[in-house]
């Protein structure tokens, strides 16, 4: 029986095992260049390391080494120019790399492949594909906090409302606030930072899965590709994806602080809160309210954390069956990994602008946290170290002032000295100097407080991290 020409070409990198081309449709389900292109140039950097390495060993001669790594070069070029053309008969990024080698250098590309498999080669190219975006969130996250510092440098002595149940609970320094997320944003760099150490291994020379017979230099390559060692177990180097599930995971924690973030900026800006304004590059107007101004960057934000949630999830169960070492199963690990790095990026770099230019409406604030009886609990603390009274009590005390102040329709600091006396008659004037905003959060000077000497104090850290 003749081979078509379809056939022939589309298992030239198979040798002589099949005798027929794929159906279309397994074509269609096989074929990954769709998605894995996107790891080009990490394919073609992991070969040339590969390639010369093998010369250093004796392996392949200097001369064909040389060949495979200008010709790489040359496909490097024109993928990033768009003149390759990709071809699904081939597969993935590997094979469609190395065809086109063929194609430009002839016979010395056939060697390329010498001591390495498609296993360790995508193990590879896909750990260093993610390393990559591990060090762009790593920049990308601190140029977000630096944005957050700055907003609360200008604003460590401005009031505003703290909430628990979205409730005003007590008075706090919008430079605070902002700092609050600093540290969430600074954790989530430190694991990524974290994620990537643990990543840096290098999992070529694992070959197929079991390592190989040619005498290679393992940690040649892991130097060359930036990696602290070469992996340890050629099992487990083929058949990890820890490390994408790792960087899943801190993608996730940091999606999630955004839109806690988001949730915030959608509220602040609205009429009823009036705590923020954003700029025109990150809001929209409506096709038939001409008043409309929506946060719709921040929205946007808040659903795309579902597609990164997504992806973890996804990938955990792509994984979870699975046994050593190697299954086809595995070529469904990078397109939700993709997806969810592009999101994220999106995400760091439009919080990061919204951040930035958002103004915040001090009066605003001020005046929100002088409502809702905010300085209640700097009453009851003031009762405790003024009168000796059990804390207990002095709740108790207060409570009856805030409902008393209720019914009249005033607040804590409106009501006089005969009021809270007919309460307690201990209360002196002396109260008035507790309850309102500026000195409640003044007094909040304990380590981590709100008070402004604290903001400042902690603005300056960060800004020596974040310079």
């Amino acid at each position: 029986m003749t081979q078509s020409n379809d056939a022939a070409s589309s298992n030239a990198m198979w040798g002589g095992r099949f005798a027929e081309g794929p159906d279309a449709i397994m074509e269609a389900i096989n074929a990954s260049i769709g998605f894995d292109k996107r790891m080009a140039r990490q394919d073609i950097t992991g070969s040339r390391a590969h390639a010369a390495m093998l010369a250093a060993q004796g392996i392949i001669s200097d001369t064909d080494a040389e060949a495979i790594r200008e010709g790489l070069l040359t496909v490097l070029s024109e993928i990033e120019t768009g003149t390759f053309e990709f071809s699904t008969k081939l597969e993935d990024i590997h094979m469609n790399v190395e065809a086109r080698l063929t194609a430009l250098i002839g016979a010395p590309a056939g060697r390329l492949h010498t001591a390495r498999s498609r296993n360790d080669q995508v193990a590879l190219d896909f750990r260093m594909w993610v390393r990559d975006q591990a060090d762009a969130a790593i920049d990308a996250l601190s140029a977000l906090c630096k944005a957050l510092v700055a907003q609360a440098e200008a604003g460590a002595e401005w009031v505003m409302p703290g909430f628990t149940h979205l409730q005003t609970a007590q008075p706090v320094t919008w430079g605070h606030h902002m700092l609050a997320y600093v540290e969430m944003f600074s954790r989530d760099l430190t694991r990524f930072a974290d994620a990537r150490e643990r990543m840096n291994e290098c999992p070529l020379g694992a070959a197929a899965l079991a390592g190989t017979s040619f005498p290679i230099d393992r940690e040649m390559t892991a130097n060359e590709l930036g990696f602290d060692r070469p992996a340890a177990n050629s099992l487990d180097a083929v058949s990890d994806r820890d490390f994408a599930l790792e960087f899943l995971s801190c993608a996730s924690i940091t999606a999630m602080h955004l839109s806690r973030l988001s949730e915030e900026l959608v509220i602040w800006s609205s009429a009823q809160f009036r705590f923020v304004q954003l700029s025109d590059k990150w809001t929209t107007g409506s096709s038939i309210m001409p008043q409309k101004k929506n946060p719709d960057a921040a929205e946007l934000m808040r659903a795309k954390i579902g597609r990164i949630f997504g992806a973890q999830v996804a990938l955990t169960m792509v994984m979870k069956g699975l046994p050593l070492t190697y299954s086809k199963d595995m070529q469904e690990d990078k397109e939700q990994v993709f997806d969810a790095a592009d999101n994220l990026m999106l995400s760091l770099a439009a919080m990061t602008g919204m951040v930035s230019d958002m103004q915040a409406n001090v009066p605003s604030l001020e005046a929100a946290a002088s409502s809702g009886f905010s300085t209640a609990t700097d009453l009851a603390d003031w009762l405790v170290r003024a009168l000796d009274m059990p804390f207990r009590e002095a709740h108790h005390v207060t409570g009856t002032l805030v409902k008393m102040a209720e019914d009249k329709g005033c607040d804590l600091p409106d009501l006089t000295l005969e009021d809270m006396q007919a309460v307690h008659g201990a209360i002196t004037t002396d109260v008035f100097t507790v309850l309102g905003v500026h000195n409640s959060v003044a007094s909040r000077t304990a380590y981590g407080g709100t008070a402004p000497v604290n903001v400042r104090a902690q603005v300056k850290r960060w800004q020596g991290i974040y310079a």
